[in-house]
């Protein structure tokens, strides 16, 4: 199964689609525009919360909770290295590994692929093509990508506001 986001370039909050392989739209996602840390929440088509993701706001390095139907299924923790980044996925058993700069990874469980997320590029906007093995790991596959590019987006931000 295959998703694709793209975010919006010029908008005040996160607010974007996301859609599968034949075009529909599968979710809607859409940040808080003031609140204390990043928060997500991920709409279903019928506007239903399938999930939320919420940074916690007073942590050394970002953390990021993940609910799913309103139960936390995971935590994504950014790791203190010097070169490249390096994020860890508790409460799924899940393993994340790759180049976060260029937004090419992968995620594994007990070695199987879970996903791989690539940045298409040369198009409007950030856009990036979600590869799931399972539907069953669509929405937590997608909940962590979203965490990740949160961590990326303050970290871009943060070093352009330095220079």
């Amino acid at each position: 199964m295959q998703l694709f986001m793209r975010e919006k370039v010029f908008s005040w909050r996160d607010r974007f689609n996301v859609w599968d392989e034949a075009g529909n739209d599968r979710y809607y996602v859409e940040g808080e525009l003031f609140s204390w840390g990043k928060r997500l929440h991920v709409r279903d088509a019928q506007g239903n919360e399938a999930a939320f993701i919420q940074q916690k706001v007073f942590s050394f390095l970002p953390r990021f909770f993940v609910y799913v139907d309103g139960q936390q299924v995971a935590e994504i923790v950014k790791r203190f290295t010097f070169f490249h980044p390096r994020y860890e996925i508790e409460g799924l058993g899940w393993e994340i590994a790759g180049d976060f700069f260029e937004h090419d990874y992968e995620i594994n469980c007990d070695g199987r692929p879970v996903a791989s997320i690539h940045k298409q590029w040369f198009t409007w906007g950030d856009c990036y093509c979600l590869d799931i093995a399972s539907a069953q790991d669509a929405l937590p596959a997608l909940a962590v990508v979203l965490a990740i590019d949160c961590v990326n987006e303050q970290a871009a931000a943060a070093s352009s506001s330095s220079n």
